[in-house]
């Protein structure tokens, strides 16, 4: 390949990047504004929060592309302390968040999320896509003279969805004519244009309230720093930091599959935390990883660190030098640009699943995007995880039979398959006749596994039968721990080296 062909390709990535880093930065400011007002505290505070840890989350995160910043989902948890012990509890509280996610950094955790079935992850996209859209509802209300809210209508109504329209249209068609530029960027700079040279009375950025400021600036919140202030915080804490990483490598399992690259989520936590933990020291309200600008950015094809980078220093300018400008966005092209992303967000295909894949799936995934609708996320994909761990061992126990033969000293032989665990106990004990069996029985675990402490109790309690009945009980091919741990029905192991299989148990006497 030829250097101006390496040096070209370089340069559209660069402007790719820089680019979608603008649009992103856009439709970043009355997010960061609004989720701001939601926790009780000044636009700065999250406008602050978003530029540090988008900056240090794209420079040093693990998953290039990945927008962060402040958040819905952190912002209703704030409310709270906020509202009872003021701006300066939030503070600290988001520094100890920001050492909670760094721990779990340390601790390699992050590798659990990949356990997060798929139909919770389908759920969860399905979910936020819905929040983001009804979100968006919420500029259509008014605050009247007397502080009442009402909803928009007349011709403020039609004006703003009309500008949303064009909004959507240049957003989809554009990309049919020239893809030189973002059509969300497009979009949005032709709205606004459109807006001031026609004169159109319509709401603003500017009416959220003002984004001019300067450089934050470095300062220990001001709490008593002792154990009735961590006995405050602490709660909050660990909600916001589990929220936070949910939030955040949920949304990195989801551009690893639309991208087919592989993020590192240890990486990512511990970037997150740091984040965090400086953001608190310069007045930001803290942050996570955010879907929606995170799909801005990766549908612009934006894969690079620089468009992260790029994202927080062009919030960084909107608040020193052009506050004056972007107020003057209007919240219809915001507003547009937010649909657009609720629906390339929401999986269309999940809606031609129903009939095709097991009904405990579609369960999971509905519970999951129902919950994230109506509570927050991280209740949700907890709730979805449960759920399906339950699913499982429910199915799973149905899985254990058995295959009953005579042997050749005429003993009767139940040879077991599957899983013997707390969920197939029941199943297991309704496999065997104890008063109409011979006099000798055997039980073969050649083809099954026994894995916790339930399922020796299960067969300790079967042997006991069987010694009341005046029957003897052999039991073949069981693991070392197996024979160690088993109690009444020791006695009646055969033994053999050879075959016996390795595995061990899980149970509270080994460890």
């Amino acid at each position: 390949m030829s250097t101006s062909k390496i040096s070209h390709s370089s340069f559209d990535e660069i402007k790719t990047n820089l680019l979608s880093g603008l649009t992103v930065a856009l439709a970043m400011v009355p997010e960061a504004i609004a989720f701001a007002l939601i926790a009780h505290v000044s636009p700065l505070t999250g406008l602050y929060a978003a530029v540090i840890v988008s900056f240090i989350t794209s420079a040093f995160g693990g998953r290039p592309g990945m927008i962060s910043g402040a958040t819905g989902a952190l912002a209703v948890v704030m409310v709270a302390l906020v509202v009872q012990h003021g701006v300066q509890y939030l503070f600290a509280t988001i520094v100890l968040m920001g050492l909670l996610q760094i721990l779990f950094a340390v601790f390699k955790l992050g590798k659990f999320i990949r356990m997060v079935p798929y139909p919770v992850m389908l759920g969860f996209v399905n979910g936020l896509a819905i929040v983001i859209f009804l979100a968006q509802f919420g500029h259509f209300k008014t605050t009247n003279p007397d502080g009442s809210v009402t909803w928009l209508s007349g011709q403020p109504l039609y004006l703003m969805v009309g500008l949303i329209v064009v909004t959507i249209a240049i957003i989809y068609l554009l990309p049919k004519l020239t893809k030189a530029i973002p059509s969300t960027l497009a979009a949005i700079i032709t709205v606004t244009l459109g807006v001031i040279y026609f004169g159109l009375d319509t709401k603003t950025v500017g009416d959220l309230g003002s984004i001019a400021g300067g450089l934050p600036s470095f300062h220990i919140p001001e709490v008593p720093w002792n154990l009735e202030t961590l006995y405050i915080i602490l709660p909050y804490a660990l909600i916001l930091a589990a929220v936070g990483l949910i939030e955040t490598l949920l949304t990195l399992n989801l551009i690893d599959e639309m991208t087919d690259t592989r993020g590192r989520p240890n990486r990512e936590s511990m970037a997150q935390g740091a984040a965090n933990v400086i953001t608190a020291f310069f007045g930001g309200m803290g942050g996570c990883a955010m879907i929606g600008q995170s799909m801005i950015n990766i549908n612009n094809g934006a894969l690079k660190r620089l468009s992260g980078i790029a994202t927080s220093l062009f919030l960084l300018s909107f608040i020193l030098f052009a506050s004056k400008w972007i107020e003057m966005i209007p919240l219809a092209a915001l507003i547009g640009v937010m649909f657009v992303v609720a629906e390339k967000t929401f999986e269309w295909g999940t809606l031609k699943l129903f009939g095709k894949v097991p009904r405990q799936d579609v369960f999971v995934g509905l519970l999951v995007g129902g919950v994230t609708i109506i509570a927050d996320l991280a209740i949700a994909v907890i709730a979805g995880v449960i759920v399906s761990a339950l699913v499982f061992a429910w199915e799973h126990a149905k899985h254990i039979t058995v295959q009953i033969e005579t042997d050749l000293n005429g003993r009767k032989v139940y040879t077991l398959n599957g899983t013997l665990f707390f969920a197939s106990i029941a199943n297991f004990q309704a496999l065997f006749n104890i008063t109409d069996d011979p006099q000798h029985v055997v039980i073969d675990f050649k083809n099954a596994r026994v894995v916790d402490h339930s399922a020796l109790m299960a067969i300790d309690s079967l042997a006991t039968k069987y010694r009341a009945a005046g029957k003897q009980l052999h039991l073949k091919h069981l693991s070392k721990d197996c024979q160690e741990l088993l109690e009444n029905a020791k006695a009646l192991i055969e033994v053999n080296l050879l075959e016996d299989p390795k595995y061990k148990v899980s149970d509270d006497k080994l460890a």
